[in-house]
């Protein structure tokens, strides 16, 4: 696999003068979906990793392995390039590391360390706490310090603009900047005002966790150094309704053949590469 490409192309991409949306991917499949229909970007969140593999919330169950090998099987089944929330990095600065050389080994393409504290320190539910300024910044050395591709691109991430302040993701954006990383992730921004802010404040570029609302306007983003805006995670709830409907109707009584939404045969074929197995069968089986 050339991972190096798909990070040249997602470095490319960044360095660029227009904002994306991802596609939210969770699985091969939806993956090559993601590439079939004209994504340049994946994405794959922690919170749909917890979900896909063990059918459990974003409460930070999900081991680094669990995440590590989903995001291989998304990465192998394409050419994609893959974008990671690797959480808080599933420890202290020396878990960080060891999670930037899995995720590269993986094939990501970018990966985001965020500075919430996690998983959920006892007596703190119900709120959410960030870790100190220096304590976040020591994370994102660590996870330059486990970088081998120098093409891998490794974003800081905060949400400290719905948790704390503008100020203090401003201050947190400032500081992880200094420590070398190649871009700024911020969830919760919800005004043009704030992203005005933040890109006066930044260098590098910023991805946003949301564009709803005022933030949707790509073309302002995209003045505003903002390179890649999340839209959520719907494929994730869109395949789990689907499936809850099917098995429904099913056993409701409906016939297989009267099921509406199912994915017909040339589709089922294009998705799982089809075309090019029987190939491969007729080369290397054939008589």
């Amino acid at each position: 696999m050339d991972w190096t490409n798909r990070r040249e192309r997602f470095r490319a991409l960044i360095s660029g003068d227009r904002c994306v949306h991802p596609g939210s991917v969770f699985d091969p499949i939806s993956a090559r979906i993601a590439e079939d229909i004209g994504f340049e970007v994946g994405m794959f969140a922690g919170s749909v990793g917890s979900m896909t593999v063990l059918g459990a919330p974003d409460i930070i169950l999900l081991t680094l392995t669990e995440f590590a090998q989903q995001a291989y099987r998304i990465n192998r089944a394409g050419n994609l390039s893959l974008l990671v929330d690797a959480d808080h990095g599933y420890g202290n600065a020396l878990n960080v590391t060891r999670t930037v050389e899995e995720l590269e080994s993986a094939g990501v393409a970018a990966l985001t360390i965020e500075d919430t504290d996690l998983p959920q320190p006892y007596g703190t539910v119900g709120s959410t706490r960030l870790i100190p300024i220096a304590e976040g910044a020591g994370k994102m050395r660590a996870a330059l310090g486990g970088r081998q591709d120098p093409d891998l691109v490794i974003a800081g991430r905060t949400s400290a603009v719905s948790v704390t302040s503008l100020d203090d993701a401003l201050a947190r954006a400032r500081a992880y900047e200094a420590a070398g990383v190649d871009a700024m992730f911020f969830s919760g921004v919800t005004t043009r005002a704030q992203v005005q802010a933040l890109s006066e404040a930044l260098t590098i570029p910023i991805f946003l966790g949301g564009s709803s609302g005022e933030v949707a306007d790509l073309d302002f983003l995209s003045d505003h150094g903002v390179r890649i805006a999340l839209q959520g995670h719907h494929p994730f709830m869109a395949a789990v309704q689907a499936t809850h409907d099917t098995l429904r109707a099913l056993r409701d009584g409906v016939d297989p053949a009267d099921l509406r939404g199912v994915a017909s045969s040339d589709k089922m074929k294009r998705v799982t590469r089809h075309q090019k197995y029987q190939s491969n069968m007729k080369d290397f089986l054939g008589n």
